[in-house]
């Protein structure tokens, strides 16, 4: 029997639609060095239509690429529009990447104009000679009558978009064709491409406006932290244009002061960061001001959010901090830790520091070293591996096929999956310690040290012991005004890990290193410890724990 339903594409295209069609009165809103700019969300698609246009005029057809080397702007949110909408591809380019990996993506990806603000121009010029597709160099934001060095021949945005006028003619589009593209953070070998659908784009943005993801809605008014270049800033601009919800783009400015003061004058109600930001701000409000009270949720991600920090925002500003999990390949949200209904108020925050209970239009299972799936008893520890709509079958040009499983992807991360699908992640598959032949969280342990209150940030890391095999090094950062004694954090650690996880190595180091997404960058500190780079004090382990696990 055959459905009789109306087959209407998912495309970016529709979300702009709507989001005009009914909520084009909502605001994005961009703060600048001398204040801030807004623009309605009809506005902002009425200046879309003429980016597109313009891209056109400029010979940008169907699946070309266009890339974007830009902050969380108004422009930029008008190139997630105009790119997908016209059958292009946006591939957003993260601008921290290293010069190597910039020239990689772009060439790789083959991008044949780019969006670049004028403030990171020069990080761009440094590779511009590499640049084999690249056709034309679109600066937004360039200071008038100046040039940018090094990028030869640019436009100016404002200039090209005022050469088209308003009409440009949509066409039809598959929803299973190519929107957007970005790639991996590439902590190991190149990064790789991951390209999203424009169907798997609205699915996932449509999935942001449920309760037990953000709830994003018409009376929101979102922050968004995450930079627009790291996996489409989470959906988040996709689900406000959806949603209604209003949109506040800090630009360069996520340093803790101009947080605190975007949150105290924009007064968002929620907002998405990684846990180095919160961090950040919440380190800077013991002498600062810092209002909040004008948020309902706050949401951290790229890394593990440690318990201590979430127990922060809750005693000190009565904020909800939450984690949620997810990948480049996964476009990314999986999973977010909102405790399961029933849960005694005092025991919210166990729940709220695990990893995340899977989304609705995601498929979670773990899977044993030999293929084996195991079950979801909250013991059983495994790979987890993903599939549903939003999460990616391969990727660009590379075939990776030990990344994937009977159609499912293999995200590398180790934990377990409980009754109520609630994941708990441990480790990174590369990052996991093997002590003795006891398996040590590297992730649960740093999330202890950094409950310590002298304690700003920590890694751990496993580092070679004839005698064990490996041990974990912890490498840690003093919060500001304190030393840190690692007997101390030692003995604190006592009754809040098993016995053999205590770490005897120790090293101070002047700040964690991290990625270009800000997740901690392990290999970087494994290989100090290896070249003898760091300082490691051995610390004598308590009595009761010379022997403990053996």
């Amino acid at each position: 029997m055959q459905s009789t339903m109306q087959d209407v594409p998912l495309t970016v295209q529709g979300i702009m639609r709507h989001g005009v069609a009914t909520y084009g009165d909502s605001v994005c809103v961009t703060r600048r060095p001398d204040g801030y700019r807004q623009a309605s969300f009809a506005e902002v698609a009425e200046r879309a239509d003429r980016l597109a246009g313009a891209l056109a005029a400029l010979g940008v057809g169907p699946d070309d690429r266009v890339g974007t080397f830009m902050w969380n702007t108004q422009e930029h949110l008008e190139a997630y529009l105009a790119v997908p909408s016209m059958g292009a591809v946006l591939h957003t380019v993260n601008i921290r990447l290293f010069p190597e990996q910039l020239a990689f993506v772009i060439n790789h990806a083959e991008d044949r104009v780019l969006l670049v603000d004028a403030s990171v121009a020069p990080l761009l010029a440094r590779v511009r000679d590499r640049l084999t597709t690249v056709e034309r160099i679109v600066v937004v934001d360039r200071p008038a009558g100046e040039s940018v060095e090094g990028l030869g021949e640019t436009i100016d945005y404002e200039e090209l978009l005022a050469s088209q006028r308003p009409g440009f003619a949509w066409p039809e589009l598959d929803e299973r064709q190519a929107a957007s593209m970005c790639y991996t953070s590439g902590t190991t070998g190149d990064p790789k491409g991951v390209v999203y659908s424009h169907r798997s784009m609205w699915l996932h943005a449509f999935s942001g406006m449920t309760a037990n993801t953000t709830g994003m809605g018409q009376n929101d008014r979102v922050l968004v932290v995450v930079p627009m270049f790291h996996v489409n800033a989470w959906g988040a601009p996709y689900t406000a244009f959806l949603a209604g919800a209003d949109l506040v783009m800090p630009e360069r400015f996520l340093q803790a002061a101009p947080l605190a003061e975007i949150f105290a004058t924009q007064r968002p109600t929620l907002s998405l960061g990684v846990p180095t930001i919160w961090n950040d701000l919440l380190r800077y409000a013991e002498e600062h001001p810092v209002d909040l009270s004008s948020v309902r949720l706050l949401v951290g991600g790229g890394s593990a959010v440690p318990r201590s920090l979430m127990a922060a925002y809750q005693e000190r500003f009565g904020v909800t901090l939450l984690q949620g999990w997810g990948m480049t390949e996964t476009s990314p949200v999986c999973a977010v830790s909102w405790p399961p209904r029933g849960v005694p108020a005092e025991e919210e925050l166990t729940w709220r520091a695990k990893t995340g209970r899977v989304v609705a239009g995601v498929e979670v299972r773990v899977v044993a070293e030999d293929g084996t799936v195991l079950p979801n008893d909250g013991r059983s520890v495994g790979e987890f591996e993903v599939r549903g709509p939003w999460i990616t079958g391969a990727y660009y040009k590379d075939p990776s096929s030990d990344r994937f499983h009977d159609g499912w992807l293999r995200t590398g991360d180790v934990g377990t999956l409980d009754e109520h699908n609630v994941m708990v992640i441990s480790d990174r598959t590369k990052d996991v310690i093997k002590s003795g032949g006891e398996w040590i969280s590297s992730v649960d342990l740093e999330n202890q040290v950094m409950a310590h209150p002298a304690v700003f940030e920590a890694a751990v890391v496993g580092v070679p012991d004839p005698k064990w095999g490996e041990r974990p090094l912890v490498c840690y950062v003093p919060a500001p005004g304190h030393q840190v004694d690692p007997a101390e954090v030692l003995a604190f650690l006592q009754d809040r890990v098993v016995r053999w996880w205590l770490p005897e190595r120790w090293a101070a180091v002047p700040e964690v290193p991290k990625t270009s997404v800000g997740k901690f960058d392990k290999k970087v500190l494994r290989a100090k410890a290896l070249a003898g780079e760091l300082t490691i004090v051995d610390v004598p382990l308590p009595e009761r724990a010379e022997t403990a696990g053996r």
